[in-house]
Order: structure tokens, then sequence, then C-alpha cells
């Protein structure tokens, strides 16, 4: 698995051994002890070297390989360079890597990956990122699955919606909330009617083990994974409050709009009902008081 140590891959490291898999996981030279799972083998690598990452697949030699990995560094041109290696060409090159008997490879891509649209967003939604990091998610999506289908591996690319869930990044929307309720510090927040399909991580985590399951469903699938429900991030804030029981001072309109953000960003989630039998389980008022029980 790359990303092993990130937050979706950490709770799919930690799903997989508990269902009895043998993992292997890449994870960023340095990370924190808290970011590996006891019963996971973890390698360190530099997934912007792919003389390292092809070392690390092949001693590793998966009958499955989730690719989980994602950069988020935009600031400059060296941070840019590295998620652009990451996002865009680790998957290639650990589909280059993969022994013969590999019989599936899953992705985890993103909702950044399309253009944005009114109302709810299908797997033939045009590929138009808004953002640099959609653009690097929807080239690393389409390489990834060309070199599959030349390699006759089967792949899926999963392109997840706004995933949250407990021991998620700090700096992120839930986090923040949470922290703010807990805290009573100030929480700047953009201004209202900005909307996410919010879906929980052990739902995120259910579609990557059926679709590495799924023998029948045709290589090169893309499925969209979320919700199908909107929600404003004000509403998001009055959530917490619910579950927490207490009030966030909100200072509105004093975080920033990003340049994907939009007031409908939603999904369409019946193919991955109809073709993997997925569907979400964890509404969104359990899962945020699962992380404000969790301190997350």
């Amino acid at each position: 698995m790359l990303g092993a140590g990130g937050f979706v891959g950490a709770h799919l490291c930690a799903r997989l051994a508990a269902d009895g898999w043998d993992v292997v996981g890449t994870v960023r030279p340095g990370s924190p002890p808290a970011a590996r799972h006891p019963a996971v083998e973890q390698v360190p690598v530099e997934l912007a070297d792919p003389a390292a990452l092809a070392t690390a697949v092949r001693a590793a030699g998966p009958d499955v390989a989730f690719h989980l990995a994602a950069s988020r560094l935009r600031d400059d041109a060296a941070g840019r360079t590295v998620t652009a290696a990451v996002n865009t060409l680790s998957g290639l090159h650990l589909v280059e890597a993969l022994p013969d008997r590999c019989r599936a490879v899953i992705r985890l891509g993103s909702s950044t990956e399309y253009a944005a649209v009114d109302g709810p967003m299908a797997e033939d939604a045009p590929l138009r990122p808004r953002g640099f990091f959609g653009a690097t998610k929807a080239a690393g999506s389409l390489l990834l699955t060309a070199a599959a289908a030349e390699r006759d591996i089967r792949s899926v690319v999963l392109r997840a919606f706004q995933v949250y869930g407990p021991r998620d990044h700090l700096t992120r929307l839930v986090p923040t909330v949470v922290r703010a309720a807990r805290d009573g510090t100030v929480l700047p927040l953009t201004g209202p009617g900005l909307r996410r399909d919010w879906v929980y991580v052990a739902d995120v985590v259910e579609a990557c083990v059926l679709a590495a399951g799924a023998d029948r469903l045709a290589t090169g699938s893309v499925l969209n994974v979320g919700t199908g429900v909107q929600t404003a991030n004000e509403e998001l804030v009055a959530l917490v409050e619910q579950v927490s029981g207490r009030t966030v001072s909100v200072a509105s309109g004093a975080y920033e709009n990003r340049s994907w953000d939009t007031g409908s960003w939603g999904c369409d989630p019946s193919a991955a009902r109809e073709l993997l039998g997925w569907e979400p389980t964890t509404d969104l008022v359990t899962g945020l008081r699962r992380c404000w029980e969790a301190g997350s």
C-alpha cells in the first residue's frame, strides 16, 4: 500500500490487518510512530524517487495494491514538483513494479478531479480540475489506469468526496471545528453557502476493500465514493455544536475561499451501489459525534 501513514491509509491498514491480510505499506521517511500500525510492515520510502519506490514494491510483491498516497505541497516550485511526482507519477511506477500475479490495483482518487458542475456529479462528469492538486490527481488516475491496462491488471479508481473521521489531519475543517468547540477559540470560516459531500472514513475504507475483491468489475472502472448529501460549512459547524453541546464562535468570511470552493459539490453514488454493493452507512451526525468523542 502506498500511503499507509496517511489519514485514510492508516484506517485502511487497521481494517486489512483486522481482516487477516498481510499488509506492507509505505510511509514517509521520518513519519511519527503515531502514524504506524503495529500489525503492518511499514517501509519508509520517498515516493518521488522512482527507483526507491520500485525497490519497495518488488520486495513486497503484492497480490493486491492500494494507492492512497497524496501530496499537497504547492506553495513553491519545489513543493509543486514533489506533489506532481507523488500524485501523478507514483501510480505509474507502482504498476510497472507489480508482480505478474497482482490481480488488482485500487487508487483513491478525488472529487477535485472533476469540473465544478451544478447538481450531483456522476462518473461521466468532465475532468476539468479547478486546482493544482486536482489536476495532479486526475493525471495520476489516468496514467495508473493506462499502465494497468497495458499489464492486464485490473484497476479501479475510487473518487472520494470530502473524507472525514477520527485522526484526520489537524488543519482540516472537521478537526478545526471540533477543536474550536472544545477550546472556545474563534473559528475563522468561509462565507455562507459553500457545500461539500462529507463521507465517513470507515465507509471509504469499505469501498476500498470491496473494490479489491470485485473481480467482476471491469478494469479501468471509476466509481464515486460519497453520500449524495451536501452540507454547507456553517451547517457542519451547527452539527458539531449539536453533538458537543457547546457553542462555536464563528468569524464568518474570515477564512478566504479557495479556488475550488463552490455552492454545489456533491456525489451521485449510484454506480458504486450497483457495481460494488457499497453504500455509506454513517450519517454526518453520527460521524461527527465519533470525531468529538475521539477528540479530533
